[in-house]
C-alpha cells in the first residue's frame, strides 16, 4: 500500500499518460456517460472520464480503457476536502480514520495534530506527519501553531517554538502554519508569534471567534487566510470581505451551518468550503463526514453544483493543492486532464447518495488499512490521585459558565452554587506536577443530572476534566481514566456506568471505527441515565476547558474570563 504522492512520475509514465488522453493507447478506467461537474464554469456535463496511472486524462468520447464502466444516471464530482479537522478527536488511529470517511467521499483532509502535540510535543506532529506517508487518503499536516493554546494552562508538551516549526516545514506532508488562536500575539505583535507567522512554508489557517472591525482586519493584514471558527452570517461575511477564507463547520459539538449557509452562493464558492474540525466516529458512521455536511447544505436550498465545487476545488486551490503541493506535480480538486482521479459517483445528486469512491482512480473498497502506529501504550494520565485532592469550589454567589448546545461558546451568569441546574465543574492537571484540581460551576447539563461525567479529552491541553452533582462521583470517574490511560466515563452512586479507553495519548483507541461507535452509544445510554440532556455530552465537555473560546472556561490554572485573558475569583463580587 503507497500513497498517490509517493510515487513517481517518470518520463514513460507521463508519456503513456499524454497518449491516453490522445486515444493512442488505452487508459485504465473509463466511465462512460457521466455528468460530471466542471468546477470551472459551475456546472454539470456530458462526457466520458478517462482516468490512466491514478490521474484524468481525458473528459471526451471516443476514449478506450481496459476497464469501462456504465454511468448513464450517474453523477460524478470531485472528492470532497475537509477544510480543516482534528483526526484525534474521531478518536481514531489515522489508518481508522481513512477506513471511516474514505467511503463517505472524503479522499483528502488537512489537518492541525495540535491535540497530540499539546500531550507530547513535536513528537505528535511527527507522528501524524510519518503516518499521512502511509495512507491512500492524502491527510495533510498544518504545523500546529500555538501548543500550548495559551499560557493559562498546563500541557504535556511543552512550548512548539517557531525554531521547532521550521524543522518540520520541509516534511512532504507539511502544508503551512495551523490555526493561530493566539489572537492577541498577532495583534500586539508578539514576537514569537510573528515568527511563526513568517516562518510558515504555505498558508497561515486563522481561529478568530467574533474578531470584528480594525482588529479583524489586523488579524487579517498578518497574513492569515482563513477561519473555521464562524459562528455569526455578518461575522463570516465580514471575513470574506476582508480575504479571509470561511470553512463552515459543522462538527460533533459546534455546528454552525445552518447559522452561516446563507453566504453560500455562487459568487461567494470560491472563498468558501466545509470542514468538520471535531467529528466523533459515531457522527461520522451514522450521519456521514462532509456528505452529510453538503446533504445539509443543499436540503437549504444550495445549488448542488456549488455545494459540491465548494466542497473541493476551493479548498483545493486555497491551500494550492489544485497546483500540485511541493512539487509533487499532482493537482487535485476538479475533474480535468492532468488532475488525481478522486471521485466522487453518485446515484443522487441532492442527497449526496454515494455509488462508489475513486482515489487516485482506485476503488476506495479497495482500500482498507489495518491499524498501525500502536504497539504499546505510555500511560500519560499521571495527575495527582484524585482521592487525595479536593474538588469543592467555593460557594455562595458565584459565576458559572453556561453550556449553549451546539456551541462550543459558553454564556455566563451570576448564581448561588447550588441553585436548580448548575453543577460542579473540575479540571486535574494530568502531566505529573502533583498540582490541585480547579473547580468552578456548570450550567446546562440537565436540572436532574446527577452522577458524574470525565474525559481526558480536554481542549487543548488535555488535563483530566470533570462535571457533576457530586464530588464523590467526579472523584471515581476521574480516577477511572487515571487507570486505564484515559479515556471518557459515566459514573453514578460510585459505579462507572460506562467507560471507553483512549490510550494513544488519552486521545484516540486502536479499536476499529464500528467497535468505537458501539462503545460511544453505551457511553451516550449511560449518560441519559444520569439525566444529561446534551446530545454530545463527551466533547461539549471537553471544550469547556478551552480558554481561546468566549466567554468563561475552567482550565487547570483556574476559571478563565477569554474577553479578559486571565483568570478570575469564581466568586461573584
Amino acid at each position: 500500500m503507497s500513497n498517490a504522492y509517493s510515487v513517481p512520475v517518470d518520463r514513460s509514465l507521463l508519456a503513456r499518460r499524454i497518449q491516453a488522453a490522445r486515444g493512442v493507447v488505452e487508459s485504465d478506467l473509463l466511465l462512460k456517460g457521466v455528468q460530471y461537474l466542471d468546477v470551472f464554469s459551475c456546472e454539470f456535463k456530458t462526457g466520458d472520464v478517462a482516468v490512466c496511472e491514478g490521474v484524468i486524462v481525458g473528459v471526451e468520447p471516443g476514449l478506450k480503457a481496459r476497464r469501462e464502466i456504465d454511468g448513464k444516471g450517474k453523477w460524478v464530482v470531485p472528492g470532497f476536502i475537509d477544510a480543516h479537522v482534528h483526526v484525534e478527536s474521531s478518536l481514531m488511529l489515522p489508518s481508522h480514520f481513512q477506513n471511516a470517511v474514505l467511503p463517505r467521499g472524503t479522499t483528502s483532509a488537512i489537518c492541525d495534530p495540535h491535540e497530540l502535540a499539546n500531550v507530547s510535543g513535536t513528537a505528535g506532529i511527527d507522528y501524524f506527519l510519518n503516518a499521512s506517508l502511509e495512507l491512500d487518503l492524502d491527510l495533510w499536516v498544518m504545523l500546529s501553531s500555538c501548543v500550548p493554546a495559551t499560557h493559562l494552562e498546563t500541557n504535556g508538551g511543552g512550548t512548539i517554538t517557531s525554531a521547532q516549526l521550521a524543522k518540520l516545514a520541509h516534511h512532504p506532508r507539511a502544508l503551512g502554519l495551523a490555526e493561530m488562536m493566539n489572537m492577541p500575539g498577532v495583534l500586539h505583535g508578539d514576537e514569537e508569534i510573528l515568527n511563526k507567522i513568517l516562518g510558515s512554508k504555505g498558508a497561515v489557517d486563522g481561529h478568530c471567534p467574533l474578531l470584528r472591525g480594525k482588529d479583524l482586519s489586523a488579524y487579517a493584514a498578518a497574513g492569515i487566510s482563513s477561519c473555521h471558527e464562524s459562528s455569526e452570517l455578518e461575522e463570516a461575511r465580514e471575513k470574506l470581505t476582508k480575504g479571509i477564507a470561511v470553512w463552515i463547520r459543522e462538527g460533533s459539538v459546534a455546528k454552525d451551518l445552518q447559522a452561516l449557509i446563507p453566504l453560500l452562493t455562487l459568487a461567494t464558492s470560491s472563498t468558501l468550503g466545509f470542514c468538520t474540525d471535531d467529528r466523533n466516529p459515531l457522527d461520522i458512521l451514522t450521519q456521514g463526514h462532509l456528505d452529510y455536511l453538503l446533504r445539509e447544505a443543499m436540503k437549504r436550498g444550495v445549488a448542488p453544483e456549488v455545494v459540491y465545487r465548494s466542497a473541493s476545488w476551493s479548498v483545493a486551490r486555497h491551500y494550492g493543492l489544485d497546483k500540485g503541493p511541493n512539487g509533487s506535480g499532482r493537482r487535485t480538486g476538479a475533474i480535468a486532464p492532468g488532475y488525481q482521479a478522486d471521485l466522487v459517483v453518485l446515484n443522487d445528486l441532492q442527497s449526496c447518495a454515494i455509488d462508489s469512491v475513486l482515489k487516485a482512480g482506485r476503488y476506495a473498497s479497495e482500500i482498507m488499512l489495518p491499524s498501525k502506529g500502536i504497539r504499546q501504550h505510555e500511560n500519560t494520565i499521571r495527575a495527582a490521585d484524585p482521592a487525595a485532592v479536593d474538588f469543592n469550589a467555593p460557594t455562595g454567589q458565584v459565576h458559572v459558565m453556561g453550556v449553549v448546545d451546539g456551541k462550543i461558546i459558553t454564556s455566563r451568569h451570576v448564581s448561588a452554587h447550588d441553585a436548580p441546574g448548575v453543577a460542579k465543574l473540575s479540571v486535574l492537571e494530568r502531566y505529573g506536577r502533583g498540582s490541585k484540581p480547579a473547580n468552578a460551576y456548570v450550567s446546562g447539563f440537565g436540572q436532574e443530572f446527577k452522577g458524574a461525567i470525565a474525559s481526558s479529552v480536554g481542549h487543548d491541553s488535555h488535563n483530566l476534566i470533570a462535571v457533576g452533582s457530586n464530588t464523590e462521583d467526579m472523584r471515581i470517574a476521574m480516577k477511572s481514566l487515571r487507570e486505564c490511560g484515559g479515556g471518557f466515563s459515566v459514573v453514578r452512586d460510585g459505579q462507572v456506568l460506562s467507560r471507553l479507553a483512549l490510550p494513544m495519548g488519552g486521545l484516540m483507541s486502536d479499536q476499529d471505527p464500528e467497535s468505537l461507535k458501539n462503545s460511544l452509544l453505551d457511553l451516550k445510554k449511560a449518560s441519559r441515565a444520569v439525566g444529561c440532556e446534551l446530545p454530545e455530552p463527551f466533547l461539549q465537555l471537553a471544550f469547556l476547558s478551552l480558554p481561546v473560546i468566549p466567554s468563561l472556561k475552567l482550565t487547570d490554572q483556574g476559571l478563565v474570563d477569554v474577553d479578559l485573558f486571565k483568570v478570575i475569583d469564581v466568586r461573584a463580587s
